[in-house]
């Protein structure tokens, strides 16, 4: 073969490789972010110039301005069954701001009938009220995750009068009665869970159900645990979900050396712990309920609402707008913090655990996050106690470990005195044992429980 079709073949060559590669790198620029220790993995690789889109398509919307003037809104206007103790300017602003947020092409039209703005006639009418009621309580009660940035109607319409980002229940994962070709929503790729053949509806179980995300157990040996293959399907589904809907990967929340522990997690994980609970009551207590409000088209395959999930929110952004304190001018939105229970009413049961290292008493890692939670919950309710226990393993000497969970207890107990709870509120229970990990000295002894109750 001569020089001349030599070179055309290595040209061809390059050209071929370069086709087959393409789909391997991304060309620069690329950065990176180091999420933890060198030598672990938590890196997060990102690419400005990709990112660049998202950025654009995440910033908040400049708030309308206006002062507060004039009577209470409900003097005013008839059927203001919330925020009817606002004064008129700031009432009218906010419904000005709902349109931008939600309805733009449409207009007060697409809720109201306009030749009778108090009429109820519309469903449209009936769940803005109630999503009024429920943007209000997130902002007013889950503070744990949405911090004091909060959240606006915007936040998850952004411009459209339906959510992008929300999800039904999938048909296919409620074939429980069929005896053959029920695949339960797996290998069907759906953008939900990443385009992965992992099961495409995590969903039900885990944002609207209690059901436990995990995939393994603490222990090496066969316990009680109950994570199936199924159910673990499910947990990576949902993590796939996380990860899209906030741009990040594992390492956002996780130290991907121990994924399961929580001593060696970042902070964001604690946040993502709350967040969990958050969404599933804004499905289970706002939306599941409105299901006869809407029309049958406005309904999922089986007849369920839309419901939310990380992403509805989030849109691809580790925090919605990037942070953004869009609740900032509109404190309307800003519902009150949870009424502490009558006499009568029986105290919920809430259990938060803070680990150790080994052979230490020291609060690190999350422990602040968890105990400012505990405050939050004894601030919130004047009658609920917190009862502190700490555990130890059952392996190596028992005395120095009963001793070793005692100065633990007393460490946490201790933190939440400082905050300015008497003493009868933070009640210290008797250290307990767990059984030990044969494998060696197990983490989950390692670990002060507080029950708020």
């Amino acid at each position: 073969m001569n020089a001349p079709n030599r070179s055309i073949l290595a040209a061809v060559a390059l050209a071929g490789a370069t086709v087959l590669l393409a789909g391997c790198w991304e060309r620069p620029p690329i950065d990176s972010v180091q999420r933890g220790f060198r030598g672990t993995g938590m890196v997060e690789v990102v690419n400005p110039r990709l990112n660049a889109a998202v950025f654009e398509a995440n910033q908040a919307p400049p708030s309308i301005p206006g002062e507060a003037a004039g009577p209470p809104a409900r003097t005013v206007y008839q059927n203001l069954k919330v925020l009817g103790d606002l004064d008129v300017a700031s009432f009218n602003r906010l419904m000005a701001s709902f349109v931008t947020w939600v309805a733009p092409d449409q207009g007060c039209a697409y809720c109201h009938n306009e030749a009778n703005f108090a009429e109820d006639a519309k469903y449209t009418k009936i769940v803005a009220r109630r999503m009024l009621e429920m943007t209000r309580t997130v902002n007013g009660q889950w503070t744990a995750h949405v911090a004091q940035t909060g959240v606006t109607c915007y936040t998850c319409h952004r411009g459209q009068p339906v959510p992008q980002k929300v999800w039904f229940v999938d048909p296919d994962g409620t074939g429980s009665d069929k005896f053959a070709g029920w695949r339960y929503g797996q290998n069907a790729p759906a953008a939900g869970v990443g385009l992965t053949s992992l099961p495409k509806d995590p969903f039900t179980s885990y944002l609207l159900q209690k059901g436990e995300i995990r995939v393994a157990g603490n222990d090496p040996l066969p316990t009680d645990h109950k994570a199936s293959i199924q159910h673990t399907e499910w947990t990576y589904g949902l993590m796939m979900h996380f990860s899209a809907g906030l741009g990040v990967n594992c390492t956002y929340c996780h130290n991907t050396r121990s994924l399961g522990v929580w001593d060696q997690s970042t902070p964001q994980r604690a946040t993502a712990w709350h967040g969990i609970r958050m969404v599933r009551a804004m499905n289970n207590e706002y939306l599941t309920p409105l299901t006869a409000a809407f029309p049958p088209n406005r309904l999922g395959p089986t007849g369920d609402v839309a419901k939310v999930n990380c992403a509805t929110c989030h849109n691809g952004v580790f925090k919605p707008m990037y942070g953004a304190p869009v609740v900032k001018d509109y404190p309307m939105l800003v519902g009150p913090p949870p009424a502490p229970p009558t006499p009568q009413a029986a105290l919920v049961r809430e259990v938060l655990i803070v680990y150790f290292d080994v052979g230490s008493a020291q609060l690190r890692g999350i422990a602040p996050e968890v105990l400012a939670f505990v405050v939050e919950k004894l601030k919130a309710n004047p009658q609920a106690k917190a009862a502190v226990s700490g555990y130890h393993s059952a392996s190596g000497d028992r005395a120095a470990n009963a001793e070793l969970a005692k100065q633990r207890a007393f460490s946490v107990a201790g933190t939440l005195q400082a905050a300015g709870f008497a003493p009868d509120r933070v009640v210290l229970a008797k250290p307990q044992v767990v059984q030990a990990n044969v494998a060696g000295e197990d983490p989950a002894a390692r670990r002060v429980e507080v029950t708020v109750r």
